[in-house]
């Protein structure tokens, strides 16, 4: 039991109580005062000390219901005082206070979702309501040209709404995680790939959120050759998919981009990095680069041809990562950014 818990205090007020009593009994005897005068003074006594042992454990109460029936209404801004006691109070104290800093910092993160939901979904819409505007008006001509753009904006909405809703998956956790053994060289030559096509078929002008760089080259290192994993090959493909899309972007022009897999520590598990020659991410900023809708704060961030995305690719990659136990974070590196992700591979028999 600690020292300064409200047992202790409790207990402490019994015996105080005990000892006054006692101890007016003793006066009571020697001098012969009344038993009756004792008593009273001895519950007037004990009244006095219980009130204010009382009062201490039930003004903090009183101060937790008003903050909670706060926290309630939707007010996040109130904090309880006494989190510094050495007692259950203080403990209690404490957890509502972070309950409160968690309650504030979600409702912190809806509204900026809101926010930038609404950013990222007018820009299209707005876009391609113009391009039909001018159809409609005589303007532009319905040529290929224009319907080419028009298309390319509905894109872009299609993959934007496609990414809204694996996040709402995430945040449900209603997405099924279906592991298998694959092998990692053809695995991951063909994420490659699928890369190249679609930044090539994007051509020069898109508002995506994709890269749509065809100077940047994408090198695959994998050792050794053989190399076999244990994952849910969909949600990896996320992984990789959007780790390379990322690093694309940041790249200088002609630059590369190095996709490296190692065999992890456990039983077909993988170490993953990926590398770009980039400005690199200020130590400062690393914590915050898997967060919905950070796109840093680098100055000329995108390489040509990127639109700087939708800020979401990472924390996609980073849900996808958790998703499996696995770790992903931003590695030290001598240039550019090294991101590097860790899967556990096969789960371990429960005995």
């Amino acid at each position: 039991m600690r020292p300064f818990s409200i047992k202790a205090k409790l207990g402490s007020l019994v015996v105080i109580s005990v000892f006054i009593t006692t101890g007016l009994l003793m006066v009571a005897l020697r001098t012969e005062t009344e038993l009756r005068f004792i008593t009273v003074f001895s519950m007037i006594a004990t009244l006095l000390i219980t009130q204010f042992v009382a009062h201490g454990l039930t003004a903090p109460l009183d101060e937790m219901n008003t903050v909670a029936k706060g926290i309630s209404h939707g007010d996040y801004t109130r904090r309880v005082s006494g989190a510094d006691r050495r007692d259950e109070l203080g403990d209690l104290a404490s957890t509502i206070n972070r309950m409160a800093d968690d309650l504030e910092a979600e409702d912190r993160h809806r509204k900026e979702l809101i926010a930038n939901v609404s950013h990222e979904l007018r820009t299209p819409i707005a876009a391609l309501r113009a391009v039909l505007e001018n159809v409609v008006d005589g303007v532009s001509p319905a040529d290929p040209e224009t319907m080419l753009t028009a298309l390319r904006q509905t894109e872009r909405l299609g993959r934007l709404t496609e990414t809204l809703l694996d996040l709402s998956r995430l945040d449900n956790g209603v997405v099924p995680l279906r592991s298998r053994r694959f092998e990692v060289w053809p695995y991951l030559s063909g994420v490659l790939k699928e890369a190249n096509l679609a930044s090539s078929r994007r051509g020069p002008i898109s508002g995506s959120g994709h890269h749509t760089r065809t100077d940047v080259h994408l090198h695959l290192d994998v050792s050794p050759p053989e190399l076999t994993a244990h994952a849910d090959a969909e949600r990896l493909h996320q992984v990789v998919a959007n780790l390379i899309d990322n690093a694309v972007k940041h790249s200088p022009p002609h630059g590369r981009v190095t996709v490296r897999a190692r065999r992890g520590p456990g039983p077909e598990s993988l170490d993953l990095e990926v590398q770009d020659e980039g400005p690199g991410i200020p130590e400062q900023e690393r914590h915050r680069v898997f967060e919905r809708f950070n796109r840093g704060t680098a100055q000329y961030p995108h390489g040509p041809g990127s639109d700087g995305g939708t800020g979401l690719g990472l924390a996609i990659a980073r849900w996808a990562v958790e998703l499996h136990g696995g770790r992903i974070g931003v590695a030290e590196s001598a240039r550019g950014c090294l991101i590097r992700v860790t899967l556990p591979g096969t789960p371990r028999p429960r005995h």
